[in-house]
């Protein structure tokens, strides 16, 4: 990878190849080869989809894993080049940033890993738009301590700008509600089964509020989404209604309480007899989902909970931050920045299990993530692959 020309060609083969979550086999085994071409040791596809490579001893004294990803939200845009700017679904999220990790360690070579005791890991990890995050969980319990040792380091491929590294992420959690009541005239003493919707977003909103009321910055607040609302009639002669609601967490939220809320809400919506009791401590964590059935005499309503991740907020203090800085300024002499984000990433799951120095980094303007206009500065995507090596070096 000697030059800006071979890596654009990197860049634009990958984005080139469609990966949506969960088809993204032919883009990690197309990696996989252009990373064996490129002088890493070992380079496969593993168990889980995820597109891995290797330089360095397997048994080297210091693990590091550039923890990327390789799937990309739909959105069908033409892969071209005009004016430096390289255009195509997954240029800024995830790819370029992958791509990053992989021109960089070609850069650093095999040669000087094993001469510096040092193992990199490059993962492209499937299923992280999917809020399932599949190959991040596949490596996070690979590399537990037991049969391959936690990673003394972690990046993750997220665009942060080539300038700037990622300290922080908010949480997750979704709510999926369903409720139903017999058909009845408009007409009629019974509020239509929409507002069951309509009365969940109101109480998540004012549980929000409340939180929120002692914060500013928005990482530290409580931050909803209505994210779909659909009423229909069935077979049955029911009406129905459904709501997709997306919370974004703060650092420590105290996610027990708040679904102990939610219950006894939905039991005071639906003047249920029966109160459903509060879930158990630890029942929607590592990503399982839970679905409570609340039954009143006239609504019966369920809640479907999934995706949740907790927040997670490295220090800026540790070896893998230094390298980061020292590298920005060495190659450009620039002022380094920090930032933290309000949406997840990878750095969400394996973060908490690790407790290792951890940040993101990677180029391009997140504010395109998922966009049609997506694209990437190719000067930029440069300069990043060279700040990369840089700090792998600084960590050597």
């Amino acid at each position: 990878m000697d030059s800006p020309a071979d890596a654009t060609a990197l860049l634009r083969g990958l984005v080139a190849i469609p990966s949506l979550s969960r088809q993204e086999s032919r883009a990690a085994h197309w990696l996989a080869e252009e990373m064996a071409a490129q002088g890493y040791s070992r380079a496969y596809v593993d168990a889980a989809g995820n597109a891995v490579g290797e330089m360095g001893a397997a048994d080297a004294a210091r693990t590091v894993i550039l923890l990327g990803h390789i799937d990309t939200v739909p959105g069908d845009i033409p892969v071209r080049i005009e004016n430096g700017l390289l255009y195509g679904r997954g240029s800024v999220d995830a790819k370029g940033p992958l791509a990053t990790f992989v021109a960089a360690a070609a850069r650093v070579g095999d040669n000087w890993a094993r001469a510096n005791d040092l193992r990199l890991v490059v993962v492209g990890a499937v299923e992280e738009e999917a809020a399932t995050s599949k190959g991040a969980r596949f490596i996070r319990d690979r590399f537990n301590g037991n049969g391959e040792p936690i990673p003394d380091f972690c990046i993750i491929g997220e665009p942060s700008s080539w300038q700037r590294v990622t300290l922080g992420y908010k949480g997750r959690l979704l709510v999926e509600m369903e409720a139903s009541q017999p058909m009845a005239h408009s007409a009629g003493p019974d509020a239509g089964v929409a507002t069951v919707a309509v009365d969940l977003w109101n109480w998540v909103s004012a549980y929000a509020a409340a939180f929120n009321a002692p914060h500013d910055k928005a990482f530290d607040q409580l931050l909803p989404s209505l994210r779909d609302l659909f009423t229909w009639t069935d077979e049955r002669l029911h009406d129905r209604v459904s709501a997709k609601v997306g919370i974004r967490l703060p650092v420590d939220f105290p996610i027990d309480d708040f679904l102990t809320g939610l219950l006894a809400w939905a039991n005071e919506r639906t003047a249920n007899d029966a109160p459903v009791p509060p879930l158990p401590a630890g029942a929607i964590g590592d990503g399982s989902a839970k679905k409570v059935e609340v039954v009143g005499p006239l609504t019966h309503l369920s809640l479907t909970i999934y995706a949740h991740e907790p927040a997670w907020r490295s220090d800026r203090n540790n070896p893998l931050v230094r390298a980061f800085l020292a590298a920005i300024r060495e190659i450009s002499g620039e002022r380094p920045g920090f930032v933290v984000k309000t949406g997840t990433s990878d750095m969400n799951v394996v973060g908490p299990a690790w407790g290792c120095p951890i940040l993101a980094y990677g180029p391009g303007d997140s504010s395109l993530d998922h966009t049609p206009a997506e694209h990437i500065s190719l000067d930029e995507y440069w300069q990043a692959v060279l700040v990369l090596e840089q700090a792998l070096r600084n960590l050597g």
